[in-house]
């Protein structure tokens, strides 16, 4: 028998809280992280921000902001175990608006990093001496 919960409509489950169900979707590694994120204001649902208890249900919507990414999604499925990412893609969609903002940017973050390259080694002692010239400068 499976310990995974596959998503459907007769799963059984009427509600699941919210930081269970960000675990098992997958949009963070443990579920403290998931608790630390919801307390620190960087989930909401339905609009409005939300404790880790909160019940989270079929159909709400959910805005979670994690690391640069923001992601809407609609929640389709619960579930209380944490599967393969295939399942767990499966418990939410993502509209449309959110993919398409995620991607530019992702493409402006890149295009930022592109200009940027890294010293080719570590500064001498002159070049440090300079560096922390410049620094005193920006400190008036």
């Amino acid at each position: 028998m499976s310990s995974i919960t596959v998503p459907d409509s007769d799963s059984g489950l009427a509600s699941v809280r919210l930081d269970l169900w960000l675990w098992a979707a997958r949009f963070f590694k443990t579920r403290s992280l998931a608790r630390q994120a919801v307390e620190t204001g960087k989930v909401e649902v339905g609009g409005q921000r939300a404790k880790p208890s909160r019940a989270v249900k079929v159909g709400d919507e959910v805005q979670v902001q994690r690391g640069d990414e923001q992601f809407r999604l609609r929640v389709l499925a619960l579930s209380v175990q944490r599967g393969p990412a295939s399942v767990a893609q499966s418990l939410y969609l993502e509209s449309e608006a959110s993919r398409a903002a995620r991607e530019e940017a992702r493409a402006r973050r890149a295009a930022e990093r592109n200009g940027y390259r890294p010293p080719e080694q570590r500064p001498d002692k002159r070049a440090r001496r300079l560096i922390r010239a410049l620094g005193d400068i920006d400190a008036m």
